[in-house]
């Protein structure tokens, strides 16, 4: 028996677990997918927003003011890189100009002092490769980038180390509810708990459905991004959105946190909670509207593409809070942008709400917030890599040539809590593939590293899902083996 039982291993719900750990209970978290940050998690823009943007008095205002403060210190104790860059929103005429000012009326309005409105002289000096037809921008200094499924990866990894349990490729289909307790059963197995927080994402409204006719419904919207190489990442300086309309907040173009370029992304609604195909015309969509802020754009440097899921709650709003037709049953639903700038204040929040619950309990005196530090090759000095390969010549063995990743790191990540047990799960951690082969160098060593570390035959490796197998079976078998 569970006291808290959080579906979904996302930002949020790590973000709700890593809290609920400071504390005498017992906690875990069931996911449908192979990894955490496996879903929605894993492809989005990767931006701290300042907080001007959300509609004041809306929890989406409330929390993303209260939860991007909060990023240095969580990344100092769970050592995910996180950058101020600052953001920059751009004007292209003078009627935009009106709106950067409902903008920063909006920003003051949700508590957010430090932003500010800036000419065309002082926005090109910040941004030389704007187009010329920019007129200002409205520039929050404290906008930030980060790498969201690190970030959700650690907060993992610590919420383990403090007590949590973690289920992976446990998709929930059923919940039973009777006056003490849920049944949540998946395709596996059943788990009972106290209390469920329904973390699911684009499925939460389906979550929410097994145990109560919905009262909201989430919306899959689709956005499709350009990953463009390091070659292009001091392209932008800051985070550059274009002057929102009706529509659209239009097109960005941001560095990433580890020197990419990203440009994206389109939105569109679907009906498919699944579709995660790229597809010319709307890529195309994305290059296109992109010129409006730059024309030098180097999309000829692109080396990805990808496409993400939006949760769009019908509600206009994040969902949050318990139910009022079944006590004990809390929906952390609808957690779109500014979702990522949101998880750590409400991971806060739903973790005061469910305290409520037990009078009188006290935060572990044991508790750590801190995760062992990551060793990243590619940041040490010459004499810091001579050091550690002289403790472990693991170290010294450079798997992804790219990203500069070593052996040592990716059996680190393997065997850490929550570690990592597929191809792509290697990647989120220590980035060898991210590079600009994606993986066509470097993806059989790790094939072989991941087969050797955790036993298992080299056609067991998969590439993320138990489905996305990449090998079959030898070429060439001996008698024995036919």
């Amino acid at each position: 028996m569970y006291d808290v039982l959080i579906i979904g291993a996302g930002v949020t719900g790590a973000s709700i677990a890593r809290e609920l750990s400071r504390y005498d209970l017992k906690v875990c978290i069931l996911d449908k997918n192979n990894d955490v940050a496996d879903a929605t998690t894993k492809a989005n823009s990767a931006i701290i927003h300042a907080g001007y943007d959300a509609k004041p008095g809306t929890l989406k205002a409330k929390f993303n003011a209260l939860g991007a403060p909060m990023f240095d210190q969580i990344c100092k104790e769970l050592d995910v890189p996180f950058k101020r860059i600052g953001s920059l929103v751009i004007a292209f005429s003078e009627e935009e100009m009106k709106t950067l000012e409902s903008l920063y009326e909006q920003g003051i309005k949700n508590g957010i002092e430090n932003i500010h409105i800036l000419d065309k002289a002082k926005t090109m000096e910040l941004e030389p490769n704007l187009i010329d037809s920019a007129q200002g921008a409205l520039h929050a200094p404290d906008g930030g980038i980060i790498c969201p499924f690190e970030l959700t990866v650690a907060l993992t990894e610590n919420a383990v180390e403090n007590g949590v349990d973690l289920f992976l490729n446990q998709q929930v289909i059923d919940i039973e509810k009777n006056e003490k307790e849920f049944k949540v059963i998946t395709q596996k197995e059943k788990f009972t708990a106290k209390y469920v927080v329904n973390c699911a994402g684009v499925f939460a409204d389906t979550i929410y459905h097994m145990v109560t006719p919905t009262d909201f419904h989430i919306t899959p919207r689709k956005g499709q991004y350009f990953v463009l190489d390091k070659e292009a990442g001091n392209f932008a300086n800051t985070v550059i959105f274009q002057c929102p309309t009706p529509q659209s907040k239009g097109v960005l173009v941001t560095p990433t946190v580890h020197g990419n370029l990203l440009v994206g992304p389109d939105a569109e609604d679907l009906n498919d909670k699944t579709d995660l195909d790229n597809t010319r015309e709307r890529l195309n969509f994305v290059r296109e509207n992109a010129k409006k802020t730059s024309e030098n754009i180097p999309f000829h440097l692109t080396i990805n593409i990808f496409a993400g899921l939006r949760a769009v709650p019908d509600t206009g709003d994040f969902i949050i809070g318990e139910s009022e037709k079944v006590k004990g049953f809390i929906n952390v639903a609808g957690i779109e942008s500014p979702g990522l700038s949101s998880a750590p204040a409400i991971g806060n929040y739903v973790k005061d709400l469910l305290l409520d619950k037990w009078e009188g309990l006290k935060e572990k005196e044991n508790f750590n917030p801190y995760r062992r530090k990551v060793v990243r090759f590619n940041e040490l000095t010459p004499q810091e890599i001579t050091d550690l390969v002289k403790k472990n010549p693991s170290y010294g063995r450079i798997v992804c040539r790219c990203e500069l990743v070593t052996e040592g790191e990716i059996i680190d990540v393997i065997h850490r809590k929550a570690g990592a047990t597929s191809l792509d799960a290697i990647k989120r951690r220590v980035r060898a593939g991210m590079g600009r082969c994606q993986g066509g160098f470097c993806g059989p060593r790790v094939m072989e590293i991941l087969s050797r570390e955790l036993n298992m035959e080299m056609h067991e490796v998969v590439k993320d899902s138990p489905e996305s197998k990449i090998l079959t079976g030898k070429t060439k078998c001996s008698e024995e083996e036919h």
